[in-house]
């Protein structure tokens, strides 16, 4: 086949999606595909032939590693001549040369269906959820609604604009302790955890450099799992046990600093339950290839945190090492997403 893989973009989550899509496009090669790699945002700026950006074997294979703090996307701007299209030039005509295209994106206009609806729109096949599902999925509000709406738990929530709002009134609408995360990000940009006054602080002024409503929610204690689907089906489930601290951007992409388990410890009833919700809230969800759905076990119930509808698939990501578990090699696995897109219709 021959596919376009398409990461960076401009987001929060800009390397970690450029560490993705350098590990995508590099299983691919692996397999005999012909590969380009481009960057959402920076596309091409230049006039070089279309056929001379696809790459074959795996003799010039492409990296890129993930440093320990966000990246500066003013500088990125700047950089680029201060261009803030979040589509860059040539990109839709290079993917529309290929078979499918990978998309191996994370965060804004990658997973919140932008992306997703341009594509349709050229008629283009793409990996991952539809447009309609990323949207769902991404809105960490509008997902929590849904999947609370038909019986499943999720923390009580509320999201706010309102740079005025105060500790005592959040306190009293959600408890203590708290989360504070923008409405739409993912790799836990923004997110705190606030046990105070002092870090409600910090945690408002956090989130809020993203420029998006703030989701704030109940703390649930209790054991991170989450559960990865493939075509529709649970993987194994893992559990996400951070050295220190929470599972937050640095602990999530760089190597040594979390325990994975997989498969998590559960009991086998627990484990069918833990499944079969998920598979209902993907569902739900309107989300269709692959996911993820994230949780916290209590003892007792399964709570709802977030739906990711493009997960990392770095080397230290979730998805990859669920399906490792089953058999399914990190280049077979992508391929199989590849093979299974361009078979898609697109409507």
């Amino acid at each position: 086949m021959k596919i376009v893989v398409l990461g960076g973009g401009l987001s929060p989550e800009r390397d970690v999606s450029k560490k993705s899509a350098s590990l995508i496009a590099n299983a691919l090669l692996s397999k005999g595909h012909e590969v380009a790699l481009i960057d959402l945002y920076e596309g091409i700026e230049n006039d070089a032939p279309v056929e001379g950006l696809f790459r074959k074997g795996t003799d010039n294979e492409f990296s890129y590693e993930i440093p320990e703090t966000e990246p500066d996307l003013e500088a990125v701007i700047r950089e680029h001549g201060g261009r803030r299209e979040w589509l860059g030039p040539r990109v839709i005509e290079i993917c529309k040369t290929a078979d499918c295209v990978f998309l191996g994106l994370h965060g804004a206009n990658g997973e919140n269906g932008k992306t997703q609806a341009v594509l349709e729109a050229f008629g283009i096949k793409y990996t991952g959820c539809g447009y309609t599902g990323c949207v769902i999925a991404m809105d960490k509000a509008l997902s929590k609604a849904l999947v609370s709406g038909v019986g499943f738990k999720t923390a009580k929530w509320f999201t706010t604009r309102d740079p005025n709002i105060t500790f005592d009134e959040t306190v009293e609408k959600v408890g203590l302790p708290f989360v504070v995360k923008p409405i739409g990000c993912g790799s836990s940009c923004g997110v705190s955890i606030v046990k105070n006054k002092e870090e409600f602080d910090k945690a408002m002024d956090f989130a809020e450099k993203y420029e998006q409503h703030i989701i704030i929610e109940s703390f649930i204690k209790g054991r991170e799992i989450t559960v990865s689907i493939l075509n529709g089906k649970a993987l194994p489930i893992t559990e996400i046990i951070p050295h220190e601290g929470f599972y937050d951007y640095k602990n999530k992409y760089q190597a040594g600093l979390t325990t994975h388990v997989c498969p998590a410890e559960l009991t086998e009833e627990e484990t069918n339950r833990a499944k079969r919700i998920a598979e209902e809230e993907f569902r739900i969800l309107r989300m269709t290839a692959y996911g993820r759905i994230d949780m916290i076990y209590d003892g007792t119930d399964f709570w709802f945190i977030e739906a990711n509808n493009l997960p990392g698939m770095t080397n230290t990501s979730l998805l990859p090492e669920a399906a490792a578990h089953t058999g399914i090699k990190y280049e077979d696995l992508c391929e199989q997403i590849a093979v299974e897109a361009g078979r898609r219709n697109v409507t």
